[in-house]
């Protein structure tokens, strides 16, 4: 196998971030217009994506099997690919969630937290797009921050969520539901700050 340049890494990361925002925006949609019956075509649109950052988290560590010289350390190569394909693995979870629990009505608070994952995965985009020339980036602690803030901010209306849902909750089965579904979209935030603080590590043992 030819080595592969230093670019190759750096661009497989900005496109499993692309691929983050796709599939946010995907899930965002289908909860914003949200209707039960015609969720199959979303999962669909959403496995293809999966399927896609899947396909670049391969591509990365099987040229790290061969590669001699790397940008940055093999392990933080590999690691920072496998965060990245947590979140769209975690963004698709939510997905399947509203369908084998027969969700059949969106909860505003779930709107709230999913557009918070619209802008984690944003500005992890942003993030991702400094990261090759993070020794004389000016922007990419302060986009590490800006996640940081919005991931206390989705933990502040899970909280709320979920306290409003076990206190005036009246279905067993419905709060069961909801309580996972909430789990799972405060779980996507997380995983976007796994990948900044992630990326902070790695600045930090490079610089």
């Amino acid at each position: 196998m030819a080595r592969k340049n230093d670019a190759f890494y750096f661009d497989s990361f900005s496109a499993c971030g692309e691929l983050s925002s796709k599939a946010a925006r995907l899930l965002a949609d289908t909860m914003r217009a949200y209707d039960p019956d015609k969720i199959g075509d979303a999962m669909d649109q959403m496995h293809a994506i999966e399927q896609a950052a899947d396909k670049h988290k391969h591509e990365v560590l099987d040229a790290l099997v061969t590669a001699f010289v790397t940008p940055i350390e093999r392990e933080d190569i590999a690691l920072l690919s496998d965060c990245l394909d947590t979140v769209v693995d975690r963004i698709e979870g939510v997905l399947l969630r509203l369908y084998f629990n027969n969700i059949r009505e969106m909860r505003p608070d779930a709107l709230k937290l999913v557009e918070m994952i619209e802008r984690a995965c944003g500005e992890m985009g942003t993030l991702l797009a400094e990261l090759p020339q993070f020794k004389r980036s000016k922007t990419l602690r302060s986009n590490v921050v800006n996640i940081n803030s919005i991931e206390e901010e989705a933990d502040s209306v899970y909280i709320a969520a979920m306290r409003e849902l076990h206190t005036s909750g009246t279905d067993p089965m419905l709060v069961f539901t909801w309580h996972e579904v909430y789990t799972f979209l405060e779980y996507c935030v997380d995983s976007v700050e796994h990948v900044a603080d992630t990326v902070d590590s790695i600045v930090m043992k490079n610089s």
